[in-house]
């Protein structure tokens, strides 16, 4: 059930429905019809001698009427069978479908319990137990499911696959009960009605500042396209297409962006030319203007069914669902890595306990890389479809947690998009009237204490690479590494055209972030979150000195640390001295100074000599990493050139430096 795919909505059909293709829900549809009709001749078989001529008359009639689509027709035939034989059981559940396919549940439950009541102890009544348990769980209304549940799996051997089946439903029930006496504290809000200029709106992603929205819109017409939205600190701006050669007649959705929403993912399924019912395509936004969308083809895409994708903050992974061979279900939870050469790495499956024997959807993988938010009806929830958290860490995926109520219900809860800062949800809810959806809307809480504490929270720097002489925008890279591992986080680019970039920047570390080019210094920025994160934005422009000989042209290394007092480089010092290393063997012909330089407290004498020793460490360092000691030299400038006042902590922290300097 619930084939999610990009062409995401059939109007006026309920979460369940509009996840599933246009083609495939018409044949759902037809299929349970037949089914229907065929059960109901079996019964006129059945009770042909058992009852009544004229409620039998009645009864053939209103199956008549309904296969001709005529439900409304029907319903008053069966209720004249019943008139006519009120002993008539099975005619009591056939009008409980009746009403239940009209969406009319009161009736309809009462016509379930109206057979039950009459053969309680029949396994014959079990088609009605059925229903009754069914309709009773997919309205909430569990502490009255869970006897007739109860009394109906007692019909079954305790290890018969109906057994099992009903024991899921009663786990589902009192897990339920439990949930619903321990909400959650979230109060839903609608983003904006600015937004609403569609008939429905789903699907909703953001960079990571929440400045930027994109989501999935049905029109009237039954198109699908993706569009966005911007936010000015106050509103959001009325939605338009994201781009014309990415929004087509056919339908477009589920799309997913990197962190600086110049990436995105979206699936198509009819249209273009792929690999299978549903593909996943990539643009890249260059300025204004998106890219022609490009088939992720192979190993991504297969003659399966690929969606739902799920892109990590700096894009070098990618979450999906797919039916492909070698999952542990129906629909599970891919990811692929991206190489440093641009290609996607064979998929893998993230396995157990994330994917279980049923379908899994919507992945979210969030910009702190290890928290992962998806959708799944074979994990233990309230019916349906709940969402779920599970992250990730060396030792392998937790057991994925059950977001509680009020965020799951007994309705089908489709994706959730979490902020980087970790404070707030967005997601799409639907509008119900009778038990039919009306219009899906964007939504959007603070995320509840309990999750804040499981969610790490990430910040993000995002500003302009500039050339520091001509003010022009670079196209620059930039790299956050690690350093305890002096392993590459993530890696980004900026903007070609405007030089723009977001990077993320997680929790719980010492994080060195170089910004670079061919033909400048590179830029050494440090940050420690050993920390709690408060998860901030940090903006800041960064200028990038052309590495020209006898400029002068200087840079602060930001990841050199030395005990107090002493000029012994600490290991995690390695990071920067290899990209120094790095960069003048790319450089041959640039000779630079090493200076040091310290705050205004203690002797200057002493701060002279311990400057000048630092940056002779520094020398040294590189000198056995095979730079000509004639391209380097050391100068220990003690507290001579303070970059600021020595007037506070911080400041004289700024002026204990090690800076280079081209000759």
């Amino acid at each position: 059930m619930a084939n999610f795919v990009a062409n995401a909505q059939v109007h006026g059909y309920s979460v369940r429905k509009w996840i599933m293709t246009n083609v495939q829900w018409i044949m759902e549809l037809k299929y349970w019809k037949l089914l229907f009709i065929i059960h109901f001749t079996l019964v006129i078989i059945h009770y042909s001698s058992a009852q009544t001529p004229k409620a039998q008359e009645f009864y053939a009639q209103s199956i008549k009427l309904f296969g001709e689509r005529k439900a409304d027709e029907a319903i008053p035939f069966m209720e004249q069978a019943i008139k006519q034989d009120p002993n008539f059981t099975d005619a009591y559940l056939k009008l409980g479908q009746l009403y239940e396919f009209k969406k009319r549940y009161d009736p309809a439950l009462a016509s379930y319990r109206s057979a039950i009541k009459l053969q309680p102890d029949n396994p014959a009544s079990g088609a009605a137990y059925q229903s009754l348990s069914n309709t009773l769980l997919r309205l909430g209304r569990y502490s009255e499911a869970l006897p007739y549940l109860e009394k109906y799996q007692t019909m079954f051997a305790p290890q018969s696959t109906q057994a099992k089946r009903i024991a899921r439903q009663i786990e589902t029930a009192r897990f339920a009960q439990e949930a619903m006496q321990h909400p959650q504290a979230v109060e839903p809000k609608p983003l904006s009605s600015v937004l609403q200029t569609t008939p429905s709106q789903y699907f909703p992603v953001l960079t990571a500042d929440e400045q930027t929205l994109v989501f999935t819109a049905l029109k009237p017409e039954g198109d699908e396209d993706l569009m966005t939205s911007t936010f000015n600190g106050e509103t959001w701006s009325p939605p338009t297409s994201l781009a014309t050669n990415i929004n087509t007649p056919e339908n477009e959705g589920t799309a997913s962006l990197s962190a600086d929403g110049r990436t995105i993912v979206f699936t198509a399924c009819q249209g273009r030319k792929g690999f299978g019912s549903c593909d996943l395509y990539m643009s890249h936004k260059t300025g204004n203007d998106w890219s022609n969308p490009e088939n992720l083809g192979t190993p991504i895409n297969s003659r399966y069914y690929e969606s739902q994708p799920a892109l990590s903050a700096d894009g070098r992974q990618l979450y999906f669902v797919s039916d492909r061979p070698g999952g542990k279900g129906r629909r599970d939870i891919w990811r692929s890595e991206r190489s440093a050469t641009g290609d996607w790495n064979e998929p893998v499956n993230l396995g157990e306990p994330v994917n279980t024997p049923f379908n899994e959807a919507s992945p979210f993988i969030h910009p702190n890389g290890q928290s992962l938010f998806f959708a799944s009806e074979g994990h233990v929830g309230m019916g349906g479809y709940d969402l779920f958290v599970a992250d990730n860490s060396a030792s392998g995926w937790s057991a994925p947690a059950n977001l509680g109520y009020p965020i799951n219900n007994s309705e089908d809860q489709a994706s959730l998009f979490v902020s980087a800062n970790g404070t707030r949800a967005y997601y799409s809810y639907e509008e119900q009237k009778d038990g039919v959806s009306q219009k899906s809307r964007l939504y959007a809480f603070d995320l509840p204490e309990s999750l804040r504490e499981r969610v790490k929270p990430v910040t993000y720097l995002k500003g302009v690479v500039t050339d520091a002489k001509t003010k022009k925008p670079l196209n620059a890279s930039l790299e956050l590494i690690d350093l305890k591992t002096n392993q590459v986080v993530s890696r980004v680019q900026t903007d070609s055209q405007t030089g723009q970039y977001t990077a993320v920047l997680p929790s719980g570390g010492e994080y060195a972030l170089y910004v670079s080019q061919p033909g400048y210094l590179f830029k050494s920025l440090s940050f420690d979150f050993t920390q709690k994160t408060k998860g901030d934005g940090l903006s800041l422009t960064v200028p990038l000195e052309p590495a020209v000989s006898g400029t002068s042209a200087n840079e602060t290394l930001n990841n050199l640390f030395f005990e107090s007092g002493r000029y012994d480089l600490a290991e995690k010092s390695k990071t920067e001295l290899d990209r120094l290393s790095t960069f003048l063997q790319a450089n041959p012909t640039l000779k630079v100074e090493i200076s040091g330089h310290t705050d205004d407290k203690g002797d200057a004498a002493a701060n002279l000599g311990l400057s000048q020793k630092r940056a002779q460490a520094v020398v040294t360092y590189l000198a056995k990493a095979g730079i000509d000691a004639g391209r380097i030299r050391a100068v220990g400038y003690g507290k001579a050139h303070p970059l600021v006042p020595n007037t506070t902590d911080e400041n004289r922290r700024l002026n204990r430096r090690i800076e280079w300097k081209i000759q």
